[in-house]
């Protein structure tokens, strides 16, 4: 039975409300206002969301679904309701997903120049083109597999593309016989087409496809159609047992390309027989078959939007500001000497994050650099830095944290390398997901030691600071500094969780600090003092956080929250949240950032955190709450919150049901677009420092030496 949550429960359902934030990207995808590669993107997006919605979420309530599980979560659902709920929704996700890409999307990337073409399309100088690549690469490298529903069936990778081939009967009153032929990974998707102007490309499953016949000699092939399958991957490893840790997680990784399929995808044009015969081999029901009307694997199209020569398809392009505080001619410790840095990524340069570690690994002051590592790129300028200041006998502790979901391998080899060029490696907390952003430099200077301190809401991660909306706090104030050292000595250590000067920690100790100021909001409102609360964050799903936030509301304070996406509180019902508004934008950049404001009787407290309102976050994880003080650098957190909320432009209300409406600007709220507006503050900071006038300083003579 599929049933959504009533209207008298407190809370709305976790993957609904994740799936919802997927329908508010996919109409970014369908906004036509938008350039056609924008849109692109858009819909990419929603299908990486899906493939990972499914891997880990779907994959996680399918067993409780096995198990006659029928305890209901805070909303009411049952296991069995929920993924009820969850494949009607993303049945009709997939529907708009391709009704986009056919009526919307590709229509005007054909004018611009990039046709994805069928077979019946190509000339016959493309033809032989399409003909040689098959011959000459892919028919040497494809390796048709011979399967039944009687013999194990063969091992595939998930997310993987194959071709199921439903052939011929070798004898009269026989049945169909059947093989798998797996896309290669290692082959470009697109195959480029000679003699168009732009980029003419057709599919590689197309390619196959149509060459099928080469594999099968002598044999009658019926039906031909890709599929696709998404493996459980909510797995995680048992850190009560003995053993080494990065044993456990090689082993993790091993279970996760062997586990169940929670998702078949196929083409829409795959026959009944096909179908039906995938089905029994994968052993999926119903519900978790998708009949795809369209290209599958929709987020491989996001490598077409950064085809060279396309700009006119694309958004204008917005590029990370120089931050006049940091100029890069002067050294980051010179900097902060100044004072403490707010930056605001990726509308301000990430590169005073980067130089940080980068001159602290080669300056000889550095005795020790500490920092916590969750997804770093696949080059990244962090992890170079760090393991060139350890061969540099800098005393260097770096805790990577094996256990960050789909970077575990490159973690890994992080972690060997790291520990190869002499750093000390932590790989995590048992029992806990290390999700801190701290990193800290410690110096010498002829005053004493002195401690350089990151504090983030992002990782460390210079191609993500260029796409994800997040905060960086830099500053070496001794209290951040103490806060740092035993931050790090708790976690490398035995001991608990000490106390400190400024921050908080999950997870012991920034639950109760946000319930202590959600409660002292509400206690100023009943004594009728002013009152508020402001919060950004991308989840919110704590029950216990939800019930303090709807207690102050029922005392009148009045609480705005922008979300991004999971948000399980139900706001504006009348007598336990009407003085709740939630709010949601979605735009150019994926909003990260983390900012708690309480208003605390007119001397506001504003926080940055690494952590959502979620029970893993708060229970399950090691994250920091950091308080950002000093007018300047809590004026522009303040702003940056505030701007978030007042946007009109990219952003979305969540009603008391569940569902979301669009904002539109007013008599009351005007026009403004929040991220554009963090841009252009960017772009006008930088260019009036740019236009400072040089300060004159005239080049005196040397005093004259007295004459002994």
């Amino acid at each position: 039975m599929n049933r959504s949550p009533s209207l008298d429960s407190r809370f709305l359902n976790r993957e609904l409300s994740w799936i919802e934030f997927n329908f508010r990207v996919m109409e970014q995808a369908e906004d036509a206002t938008l350039p056609p590669l924008e849109r692109l993107k858009f819909a990419a997006i929603t299908a990486t969301n899906a493939d990972e919605f499914f891997m880990v979420r779907v994959g996680g309530l399918k067993p409780l679904q096995r198990a006659g599980v029928a305890h209901p979560d805070p909303a009411g659902m049952t296991p069995a309701e929920q993924l009820a709920a969850v494949s009607e929704r993303m049945h009709e996700l997939v529907a708009r997903q391709h009704a986009c890409l056919r009526k919307g999307i590709e229509p005007l990337l054909r004018k611009g120049g990039i046709r994805r073409l069928r077979l019946d399309e190509l000339n016959a100088a493309q033809m032989r083109h399409v003909e040689s690549q098959f011959h000459n690469f892919l028919f040497p490298v494809l390796s048709p597999v011979a399967v039944s529903l009687e013999d194990e069936f063969p091992l595939l990778a998930g997310l993987g593309l194959a071709l199921h081939v439903r052939l011929a009967p070798a004898a009269a009153g026989a049945g169909p016989r059947h093989a798998l032929v797996a896309v290669p990974k290692n082959v470009p998707r697109f195959l480029a087409l000679p003699g168009e102007s732009g980029f003419a490309y057709v599919l590689l499953e197309e390619v196959i496809r149509a060459q099928v016949g080469h594999l099968f000699p002598g044999v009658e092939v019926l039906d031909c159609a890709a599929f696709r399958i998404t493996r459980n991957a909510d797995m995680s490893v048992r850190e009560d047992l003995a053993g080494d840790l990065l044993d456990q997680m090689r082993e993790v990784l091993t279970e996760r390309r062997e586990s169940e399929c929670v998702r078949l995808e196929i083409e829409k044009r795959a026959s009944k027989e096909s179908q039906a015969f995938l089905r029994a081999a994968l052993q999926v029901d119903d519900a978790d078959v998708y009949a795809v009307p369209g290209p599958l694997d929709l987020g491989a199209f996001f490598r077409l939007a950064g085809l060279p020569g396309t700009d006119a398809l694309k958004a204008g392009n917005w590029s990370p500001q120089a931050v006049p505080e940091a100029p890069p001619t002067e050294p980051v410790f010179d900097t902060l000497k100044r004072g403490s840095l707010l930056l605001h990524h990726p509308y301000e340069s990430y590169d005073p994050v980067l130089r940080l570690v980068q001159e602290a690994a080669d300056d000889p002051n550095t005795l020790a650099i500490k920092q916590v590592l969750y997804r770093v790129s696949d080059n990244s300028p962090v992890v170079a830095a760090l393991m060139r200041a350890a061969e540099r006998g800098v005393h260097v502790t770096a805790l990577v944290e094996l256990k960050a979901r789909f970077d575990e391998e490159r973690n890994i080899d992080w972690a060997d390398a790291l520990a190869r060029a002499g750093a000390q490696v932590i790989y995590g907390v048992k029992g806990y997901k290390t999700h801190a952003k701290i990193c800290v430099v410690v110096r010498r200077e002829p005053g004493g030691v002195v401690r350089y301190v990151h504090y983030g809401t992002g990782n460390y991660n210079e191609k993500s600071a260029r796409i994800y909306s997040d905060i960086s706090f830099m500053t070496c104030e001794e209290d951040y500094g103490a806060d740092a050292s035993v931050f790090f000595n708790t976690i490398t250590g035995y001991s608990q969780l000490s106390k400190f000067r400024r921050v908080e920690a999950a997870p012991l100790g920034i639950r109760p600090r946000l319930r202590e100021l959600i409660e002292a909001e509400a206690e100023r409102c009943r004594e009728g003092e002013p009152s508020g609360i402001d919060a950004k964050m991308n989840s919110l799903a704590d029950p216990e956080l939800i019930e303090a936030l709807y207690e102050a509301s029922r005392a009148g304070v009045k609480i705005r929250l922008n979300v991004r996406g999971i948000c399980c509180l139900r706001p504006g019902v009348k007598g336990l949240s009407e003085n709740i508004e939630v709010r949601s934008i979605v735009d150019r950049h994926l909003e990260h950032a983390r900012i708690f404001r309480f208003h605390n009787g007119g001397d506001p407290k504003l926080f940055i955190s690494s952590a959502d309102w979620m029970p893993r976050n708060l229970d399950r994880r090691i994250e920091l709450m950091v308080p950002v003080e000093g007018r300047e650098n809590a004026d522009k957190l303040d702003w940056i919150l505030k701007t978030c909320l007042a946007d009109t432009a990219q952003s979305w209300r969540l009603r008391s049901d569940g569902s979301y409406e669009r904002r539109r600007p007013d008599a009351r709220h005007p026009l403004l677009r929040a991220q554009q507006a963090f841009q252009l503050r960017a772009e006008s900071r930088a260019e009036a420092a740019g236009r400072q006038a040089p300060v004159f300083e005239p080049q005196r003579p040397a005093e004259p030496r007295k004459s002994s």
